[in-house]
């Protein structure tokens, strides 16, 4: 493919790191262990919303000033962390799971578009996301590519196709242990807090993490 170099290597390294835990991937199967499918398709498609915007802001450059500007990285870095906690605490105040309502997130059942934006923020305010794709992205395009702007953007659409693969997937595995769980309230209320503490686990990582 005209400037991009080692595709089938791309979509391979892509999918391994698309399939490692992370906010995101616990995010949609909390949602979908919760609502089900549809709560969980909306979950994922936020997050692949989100994904796109570091996609773009890595290929117009916007991303280099999270690399270069301290100010920036703490910035965003602090306003991510502050989200996780609040969701990880949130989850972590709830006593109790009606059997209808396995991982509550501290609250009853949201509606698709609060469940959309809660996906797209929880990927978007990860400053370490887009400085990702600014250092993994230009290894597969070749340096004498005359539209590296187009190349990346490709090779960004196709890493989001991996990953909402994936993403479906948790989906519908989580949807159908979720209608299991349904029926067991005390395993939901432990699974609630384990994770509600992965989440304040994410939050000070990224609270730790460095922009370079």
């Amino acid at each position: 493919m005209d400037g991009i170099t080692e595709l089938g290597l791309f979509i391979i390294t892509a999918f391994a790191l698309n399939i490692t835990p992370g906010p995101d991937s616990l995010y949609i199967i909390g949602r979908s262990a919760h609502q089900g499918w549809r709560a969980g398709t909306v979950a994922a498609l936020g997050i692949a919303s989100g994904v796109m915007v570091h996609v773009l802001a890595a290929a117009l450059g916007l991303s280099a000033l999270l690399a270069t500007s301290a100010t920036a990285f703490t910035v965003v870095k602090v306003i991510g962390c502050l989200y996780l906690l609040y969701i990880g605490f949130g989850m972590l105040r709830a006593r109790h799971a009606s059997p209808e309502l396995p991982l509550n997130y501290g609250s009853a059942c949201m509606p698709l578009n609060a469940i959309y934006f809660q996906g797209f923020l929880t990927n978007t305010l990860n400053p370490k996301v887009a400085l990702f794709f600014l250092a993994f992205v230009p290894q597969f395009i070749a340096p004498d590519a005359t539209e590296k702007t187009w190349s990346f953007i490709l090779l960004g659409v196709i890493f989001n196709v991996n990953s909402l693969l994936w993403s479906l997937f948790l989906v519908w595995t989580s949807s159908r242990l979720g209608a299991r769980l349904r029926h067991n309230p005390a395993f939901t209320v432990w699974l609630n807090k384990l994770a509600g503490g992965l989440f304040v686990y994410f939050g000070c990582k990224l609270a730790l993490s460095q922009s370079a």
